[in-house]
């Protein structure tokens, strides 16, 4: 009977210790598990949660770049289409082409900048009330610039057009200039610096074909 008691004791203790032993790693594994979780958590949401601020940092400096220069480049290229039909020079067509090349592609980056930012892209507005809605901007040619240089042909609409691109262009680069001092959205202040840099350099071009440097 002794033996058989000591027996039952050492069974019941082995068990007593298992249990033990098992709600201690429960527990621990719980532990485990909740710290994986709260540190996933923190790895997972931080990261996004800056990324998303960075993708919105902009103000209303970058708005008012965008739309202007949507309004802007929008011009230039109806100027651009023209000489690419009026143009007598080769030289002034091949300039053309250029500029509507480099700012079609702007227009829809600022279009879609607006967009992502909730704000409404500028309507495009055709004929001499539009360009006198806009002519307010710095550079834009008036309605009426606009019906010169379009009844103007050979020799006269090249000088026509060059007088009126560098213009343009002057104006182009002062409110990328503004831009580049006010605004904070990376990605635009970078196309204003890009602006600054093709445009003077092409304000320099078309001085140049007018025989002024």
């Amino acid at each position: 009977m002794t033996a058989h008691r000591a027996l039952v004791r050492r069974t019941a203790l082995s068990v007593t210790a298992g249990a033990a032993a098992l709600v201690l790693a429960a527990c621990g594994s719980d532990s485990g598990s909740g710290g994986h979780d709260m540190g996933s958590m923190e790895s997972d949401s931080s990261p996004t949660a800056t990324a998303s601020a960075k993708a919105g940092d902009h103000n209303d400096a970058d708005v008012d770049f965008s739309k202007e220069m949507i309004q802007h480049h929008r011009q230039a290229v109806d100027m651009a289409e023209l000489a690419a039909d009026r143009a007598s020079s080769q030289e002034v067509k091949d300039l053309a082409t250029k500029v509507k090349g480099a700012q079609d592609p702007e227009i829809k980056t600022m279009s879609g900048w607006l967009t992502s930012w909730g704000e409404d892209v500028p309507e495009e507005m055709s004929g001499a009330m539009g360009h006198d809605m806009s002519s307010a901007m710095p550079g834009m040619m008036s309605g009426t610039d606009m019906d010169k240089l379009e009844k103007a042909s050979g020799s006269e609409f090249d000088t026509m057009f060059l007088t009126m691109m560098v213009e343009h262009h002057e104006g182009a680069v002062e409110m990328a200039e503004t831009e580049k001092a006010d605004g904070t959205y990376g990605p635009a202040t970078k196309l204003a610096d890009d602006v600054v840099t093709a445009q003077t350099a092409e304000i320099k071009q078309m001085n140049k074909m007018l025989g002024k440097s």
